[in-house]
């Protein structure tokens, strides 16, 4: 498939594997309301994909069509499973962003593994988007992709919306790599969140902690170093649910009817209580079983009259947390049903399984009481679902305060779970509630969640992130992005003999290259650094040749590249990325290189000395870490970082070009350069092609810094990478010492 236009990422792919009893196995569509929210704004896109992962670890499954989506599966090693989606997911922000009702756990490898895993789906998802398209990111998973997708894919809009709670700053604060999470959210346009509060603690996060200004609605983004600052809007965007398929179940006779027969199966009695929830230590199902057990202990509830049922979904069956809950839940259950329960039904039905939603629909609609309450909750849809269920207009919902549904639902039974009493009395009241007073509440509750329904929320969304990002993303977008190659995706070599070839025989042409991890190998001693003699032999023979000019590209400093190779004046040198220029040969244009713009003033040294003293005070925080001073830059080494350091360093860096202006920041391998003059490897190619009047060139790099040359390739140009890595240049071959046997190729093919 061609690539979307609109790209949905989730952590799970909106199918769920179904094995037949012949073993045979097929994919059928998820239930649940973001996938039915999305169904319906993925037909409507001129094209879709859905990225997310299919549920199994080490499945490498192809991308495929199910419906009307198209679905692209990423892929989780067993490591990735445990630690990103087990871990870090699910013990260590899942209860800090609900409120800690458990205590959440953090272990470094966790957060490590977290990174790549977003890593993974922010590649996918640049990967599966059209030029100028728009990508939704779902939930507390994902929340590092919405800035790795910004470095990748520049000209695309991207929204992210939190289907959990977001914490107050108190709780937030205590996340280690805090920062890191909250930079990654805001490389979105638009951040969605269930309830105006958590909108608002948002904001408050980014203000005391990476002191952005930031009003009620709107977070300035400082540029990375010459980068423009970018506003992102973050608002309440409350999620719903499908209300046209509860319509039509509530009208179907199967589903009447068995409402009608759950109810004769548990006696006929006065009145049904119900409770449905994912057992999640969150949903207050303890606190819920002590109030309805101490209202039958104080006899203030016959269970001859009044039964009730609670519906447990299985959840994270694997984290000991989880298997305490459940062994607490069926204690108290089996202890109560023991003391209360009449002969012939129990007092409290417990059930541990999954329900079809057919089934859910006949349970709505038999109960008399519905009681949702969450101790966090960001919205909880069952409380909309029994409204939707509900075309008799009766029934009594009790809400916990403390669920986003609160918000909406005024005329539900709202309530404290935390307060047993108050709990109590809620169950009480909705027990004895008159059928009058049901019908004024149940009407005001179906007319909000029916003209709020999960369409509206999905376009909402959608119209607010085309406004939010449609002037942002119109510079960038005049560019074309060009195709990468995966990290290790390496063209057939004899593809490269033949564009090699082709090269060989073009008339003038500009042969061009990096030095460190191209020309010679990479060392942990930058000064210890020594080239492929071989390699350099062979550039000097080049240069020698008619209409062929030869030309080193280096972010080391000027004087270090020369030293280091002790190339002829016919070679260029360009040190710095670009920021320094050595000698010209008589056959380039020199003008063309001679700029002003790349001259040091006053001011630019200046501020070279105050970025110099900042970069050494962090390399003095973490050991190993170095700062090398070249004329027109500063550079922070990480490479020989004790533990954590290069990490640390890095991004305590990358912090401070945040606070700085009118300085071009260059992240690379184990480096962080600032320069004061603002080039680059690409433009210094630009320059030099323009010079020599070339009619192709041929680059080879190996960094971060090499694909500004790389992107700006055109038909006839060869760009190569050395090493792994994704990249936009389109061959790749392994190593320095391959690097010496492709430059000798070239050398016999361009002196025939």
């Amino acid at each position: 498939m061609s690539r979307a236009s609109l790209v949905v990422v989730a952590n799970r792919l909106p199918v769920d594997r179904k094995t037949a009893p012949d073993g045979s196995t097929e994919w059928v569509t998820s239930p649940g309301g973001l996938v039915t929210a999305m169904e319906s704004v993925m037909r409507n896109a001129e094209s879709a994909a859905w990225v997310g992962w299919a549920g199994g670890a080490d499945e490498d499954i192809a991308p495929f069509d199910i419906d009307t989506m198209h679905l692209v599966p990423v892929t989780l090693t067993a490591e990735e499973v445990e630690k990103y989606y087990e871990g870090f997911s699910n013990d260590t922000l899942w209860p800090l962003y609900h409120d800690v009702i458990a205590d959440p756990n953090f272990h470094r490898t966790w957060w490590d593994v977290y990174v790549e895993a977003n890593r993974k789906f922010a590649k996918a998802a640049a990967a599966a988007t059209a030029e100028g398209g728009t990508i939704w990111v779902h939930d507390y998973q994902l929340q590092l992709v919405p800035e790795m997708i910004r470095s990748l894919r520049p000209d695309v809009t991207i929204g992210w919306f939190n289907h959990i709670p977001f914490p107050p700053f108190e709780l937030f604060a205590q996340l280690p790599k805090r920062d890191s999470v909250l930079r990654g959210l805001l490389g979105a346009d638009l951040l969605g969140f269930q309830r105006e509060r958590d909108a608002i603690n948002f904001t408050t996060c980014v203000r005391q902690i990476l002191g952005y200004r930031a009003s009620e609605h709107q977070i300035v983004v400082p540029g990375l170093g010459l980068e423009e600052d970018r506003t992102v809007e973050a608002r309440c965007f409350p999620i719903s649910i499908d209300v046209s398929v509860y319509d039509e179940l509530t009208k179907d006779p199967a589903v009447l009817a068995r409402a009608k027969e759950i109810r004769e199966q548990l006696g006929n009695p006065k009145k049904v209580v119900l409770g449905v929830d994912r057992l999640d230590y969150t949903k207050g199902i303890r606190h819920r079983l002590k109030a309805y057990g101490e209202l039958l202990n104080d006899s203030a509830i016959d269970p001859h009259d009044v039964t009730m049922i609670q519906v447990a979904t299985p959840s994270r069956e694997r984290v000991d947390a989880y298997k305490q809950l459940r062994d607490e839940i069926e204690l108290t259950v089996g202890r109560l049903n023991g003391d209360f329960a009449p002969i012939g039904r129990p007092a409290i039905s417990y059930m541990h399984r999954t329900f079809p939603r057919t089934d859910m629909t006949a349970l709505y609609m038999c109960a008399d009481v519905v009681l949702v309450t969450s101790l966090r909750d960001g919205m909880n849809l069952v409380a909309k679902e029994y409204i939707a269920s509900r075309i008799d207009e009766r029934g009594v919902l009790v809400l916990s305060e403390f669920t986003g549904a609160a918000d909406e639902l005024r005329a539900a039974t709202l309530v404290n779970p935390h307060d047993i009493d108050e709990l109590k009395s809620a169950i009480l009241h909705a027990l004895a509630m008159s059928e009058e007073e049901q019908q004024d509440n149940m009407r005001s509750l179906r007319r909000q969640v029916f003209d709020h329904d999960v369409q509206r929320w999905a376009s909402d969304f959608l119209e607010a992130l085309e406004r939010v990002g449609g002037d942002r993303g119109a510079e960038a977008r005049k560019a074309p992005s060009r195709p990468t190659l995966s990290s290790d995706a390496c063209p057939p070599r004899a593809e490269l003999d033949s564009a090699l070839e082709a090269f060989a025989t073009t008339p003038r042409v500009l042969i061009a290259s990096d030095f460190d991890g191209v020309l010679a190998p990479i060392v942990a001693n930058r000064d210890e650094a020594r080239a492929v003699p071989e390699s350099l032999q062979a550039l000097r023979s080049l240069s020698g040749l008619d209409g062929t000019n030869v030309a080193l590209v280096s972010g080391r400093s000027l004087e270090d590249l020369d030293s280091l190779t002790e190339m002829p004046s016919s070679v260029v040198l360009i040190g710095s990325h670009g920021a320094e220029v050595g000698a010209l040969p008589e056959s380039m244009d020199a003008g063309i290189l001679d700029s002003s713009s790349l001259s040091m003033t006053d001011e630019r040294r200046s501020q070279l000395a105050t970025i110099t003293a900042a970069l050494e005070r962090i390399s003095r925080k973490y050991p190993g870490t170095e700062v090398e001073k070249k004329p027109t830059a500063a550079v922070l080494h990480t490479r020989n970082a004790k533990g954590r350091g290069a990490a640390n360093a890095t991004e305590e860096a990358l912090e401070y070009a945040r606070s700085i202006r009118h300085a071009k920041v260059t992240p690379g391998k184990a480096v962080v350069e600032f320069s004061v003059i603002p080039a680059t490897k690409g433009e210094a190619i630009d320059a030099l092609a323009r010079a020599c009047a070339c009619d192709a060139w041929l680059y080879l790099g190996d960094d971060v810094t090499d694909e500004s040359v790389f992107n700006r390739a055109g038909s006839n140009d060869l760009t190569i990478k050395v090493g792994p890595g994704e990249t936009a240049a389109s061959f790749r071959i392994a190593d320095p010492e391959e690097v010496k046997e492709l430059l000798a190729q070239l050398l016999a093919k361009r002196a025939e």
